[in-house]
């Protein structure tokens, strides 16, 4: 506590011992302070205390003929139990902030790995949607290529008709495909065939082989 005497007569008469007064005031105001504040904070308000103090004995001091100058607080040393309530009160700060730590960590994580998984299976699903739409798209092109091969042998085959002995070639053509299909019956014990008695005549042998096609196309249904 450092003080200055500014008047020698008050400092003489105004109180009987200044120095114990001005001493026992501070020590009374430090309590009051102390008192208003938080344990743990005491340690970290120093400034601030000793402001208070300064500012609460002042005014008191003039009577005496004291102007108080400063004060400060050199070490604080509270009683053991009030200690070992602050260390216990630090640990259970600490070891709370370990478990929300932990705690946020864990959280984060489980967030971090369904967004994962939510990131694989739309990707996934993307995945099979094109794999469909190019299967799709492979068959149409399969199915348009195979139509579009039918039109072409189908219009060169009118063509062909047109032309001069086109229509015996056809008729020739057929009549080949007839004698493939009569060879492929024959061979099957199951199949009865009626071989027409004039097979010299291309027309009935056709008209046969047409009727033997559609019959057993029938009984394969």
């Amino acid at each position: 506590l450092y003080f200055q005497v500014t008047d020698p007569m008050r400092a003489s008469y105004g109180a009987s011992n200044y120095v114990v007064a001005i001493t026992q005031l501070a020590q009374t105001t430090l309590r009051s302070v102390i008192g208003k504040l938080e344990l743990d904070k005491t340690f970290e308000e120093r400034d601030m205390i000793n402001a208070k103090v300064v500012e609460a004995i002042d005014e008191a001091a003039l009577n005496w003929g004291v102007k108080v100058l400063r004060y400060e607080i050199k070490d604080l040393t509270p009683p053991a139990e009030i200690l070992r309530s602050m260390q216990a009160q630090i640990t259970a700060e600490r070891e709370k902030r370990a478990v929300i730590a932990t705690s946020e960590g864990k959280r984060q994580e489980e967030i971090n790995l369904a967004e994962g998984q939510k990131q694989a299976a739309i990707a996934k699903s993307e995945g099979d949607k094109q794999a469909a739409i190019n299967t799709a798209q492979g068959q149409a092109a399969a199915i348009t290529e195979v139509a579009n091969a039918t039109a072409v042998a189908l219009a060169r085959i009118g063509t062909a008709i047109r032309q001069p002995g086109g229509e015996q070639a056809v008729q020739l053509k057929v009549a080949e495909r007839a004698v493939e299909a009569y060879s492929q019956l024959a061979s099957q014990a199951q199949t009865t065939l009626v071989v027409p008695s004039n097979m010299t005549e291309v027309s009935a042998l056709i008209s046969s082989a047409m009727k033997m096609v559609q019959t057993q196309q029938r009984s394969e249904g």
